[in-house]
């Protein structure tokens, strides 16, 4: 089951009497399910804000401080 996962990249999904019951997928696929997960509660906040009028930052200014921060790679 564990190569099976690793070679597709993809969950398996598991039924029980014709319905899903598990799902199994390897760690790395979990892990880059979970980040996109988070990219969208990002983007989806990030648009809420939009909507709501709130104060948005400049992209040039974050791009300049993350720089400053962490240096040009």
């Amino acid at each position: 089951m564990s190569e099976l996962c690793h070679k597709s990249g993809e969950p398996i999904f598991i039924t029980k009497n014709g319905y899903g019951d598990l799902v199994i997928m390897s760690m790395e696929t979990y892990e880059k399910k979970i980040a996109k997960l988070d990219l969208y509660e990002k983007l989806a906040k990030a648009e809420e804000q939009i909507e709501n009028g709130e104060e948005l930052l400049d992209a040039e200014e974050v791009f300049k401080g993350l720089r400053n921060r962490y240096g040009k790679k």
